[in-house]
């Protein structure tokens, strides 16, 4: 008969130990015994106990609260990054719970009286520079902060005996130390302000700041304010672009009314010669003229709008792309223009692109009137024939297309003859007409698909079919042999594409 497991056992095993009731509620306490009361009195200050996780007291989640009420967009930053110090502090510390949060200061007014006494400090021509200014506002406002807790005083807690005094020799010790400590900080110091202060004079050509003076007729370029728009000078009608690497000269700039007959005139050139490296550096030119001097205007969006068609009638899907993503900023402001024709042009970039997350944006967007604009409405039908794997829908919405949609779906029809043929080659076996492909790829004759064939190595699989009398009949391309290049060349051709839109 085995023996009963140990929890049905009477006497102590070794499991548990057993212990007699109590009875009543007074008596001495026995040694190590507690109560509420003498831990509450031992420790008022002591967080709830939750485990292992983090409590914060009440008053600091209202804190917390009233510092983000009224935070602007672009101080948010900086007022986490000190608020998270503030905490931090406070719980390394180890006063979290006996600071009194209600009459803490918000960290914008932390942050304030910091950047008060660094001016201050600049300010004043004090010896120190500003690396040891900031570190002193630092301690400042930390030891304000949380009061008789500062880091310091925390350091001289634990450096010194339970009973308040430090022995001699230690103490000798911390002296040297800190004498080691202050000598190299003041040399690292003193060579750092020195460093900034040739670095400053040769930068302002000077050490003290000048006055500055209003700017002149006559103002260089060097002596124009960023920030400000300025009016040009130039008179010319044609100008070449550079690339800008300094403050633009109001006499290289022309002002706008000179810009508006300088498109006159590239409109015309345009038409008569067709120079498209001539005509796009020009209009280069003609768009940062309009940058620098912050003009923004209906003009703006016509400017735009004829560069990106000229660029998509030449294939410069990069140079349409600078002029698409400005449009969609001038539009997003107001300024009237072919809005719901560049909408499609955008469709179908997205789609050349295979950019999904944007091409989701865009469709959400989309109004109910947009959608019944015919531009707009041909997009999204070739989008949805792109999905669907409609190639017959596809390739007749190609040679159907509205003002300059042909021209985008030009960089990506290829592609997707890739695609429908592998598509034919795996359905039609062993062979299939070749006029039938010209009439389901959206070729103009069978002379330009057999090319296509033949470009992509294929030529040795076209033969010609005769009748009885040896007479051609019809010219046949082997789909068997063909599946595997096409599969492969599908893969290809559907590799990604950066954001100008070039392989």
């Amino acid at each position: 008969m085995t023996a009963p497991p140990p929890w049905r056992t009477g006497g102590s095993n070794g499991s548990f130990t057993s212990v007699d009731a109590r009875r009543t509620f007074g008596g001495s306490k026995q040694a190590g015994s507690y109560t509420m009361a003498s831990s509450t009195a031992a420790a008022p200050t002591s967080p709830p106990s939750h485990g292992n996780r983090t409590t914060f007291p009440e008053s600091l989640k209202q804190y917390v609260a009233r510092t983000f009420e009224d935070v602007s967009l672009a101080e948010k930053k900086d007022v986490e990054a000190e608020l998270k110090r503030i905490i931090t502090d406070a719980f390394n510390e180890k006063v979290v719970w006996t600071v009194n949060w209600d009459d803490m200061p918000l960290p914008q007014v932390v942050m304030a009286k910091r950047r008060a006494q660094q001016s201050k400090v600049t300010g004043t021509g004090a010896t120190m520079d500003t690396t040891a200014a900031t570190t002193a506002v630092n301690t400042a406002v930390a030891t304000n902060r949380l009061g008789k807790f500062s880091i310091s005083d925390k350091k001289r807690k634990n450096n010194s005996s339970e009973d308040g005094s430090t022995p001699a020799k230690h103490s000798n010790r911390g002296e040297k130390r800190a004498r080691q400590q202050d000598s190299y900080t003041s040399s690292s110091t003193d060579k750092l302000s020195q460093r900034e202060k040739e670095k400053r004079a040769k930068r302002f050509g000077g050490s003290s700041p000048q006055p500055v003076s209003p700017p002149s007729r006559n103002t260089s370029a060097m002596d124009i304010d960023g920030d400000q728009p300025l009016v040009g000078r130039c008179m010319s009608l044609e100008k070449q672009y550079f690339r800008l690497t300094s403050a633009p000269d109001p006499a290289n700039v022309r002002p706008l009314h000179i810009l508006e007959k300088t498109l006159e005139l590239l409109k015309k050139k345009w038409r008569d010669e067709q120079n498209y490296s001539y005509i796009c550096d020009q209009f280069k030119s003609l768009r940062q003229d309009l940058t620098v001097q912050h003009i923004k205007t209906d003009f703006t969006v016509t400017v735009y709008e004829i560069h990106a068609r000229i660029a998509l009638e030449k294939c410069d899907l990069g140079e349409y792309n600078q002029c698409q993503s400005q449009l969609a900023t001038l539009y997003s402001e107001g300024f009237s223009g072919h809005e719901e024709e560049f909408k499609a042009y955008r469709i179908l970039y997205l789609l050349h692109t295979c950019n999904r997350a944007d091409m989701n944006e865009v469709l959400a967007i989309l109004t109910p009137t947009d959608k019944q604009h015919p531009s707009i409405k041909h997009a999204l039908e070739v989008r949805s024939a792109l999905a669907a794997g409609n190639f017959h829908r596809f390739y007749r919405l190609y040679l159907d297309a509205p003002s300059m949609g042909g021209y985008l779906m030009d960089s990506f029809v290829a592609r997707e003859r890739m695609a429908a043929l592998a598509c034919i080659c795996k359905a039609y076996r062993p062979d299939i007409d070749i006029r039938f492909l010209t009439e389901e790829l959206g070729f103009e004759s069978d002379t330009e698909c057999v090319q296509f064939l033949c470009d992509h190595g294929t030529s040795d699989l076209i033969e010609q079919k005769s009748g009885d009398k040896g007479v051609p009949t019809s010219i046949r391309f082997q789909t068997t042999k063909a599946y595997p290049i096409f599969e492969e060349a599908k893969k290809r051709a559907f590799k990604k594409v950066d954001i100008k839109g070039q392989m």
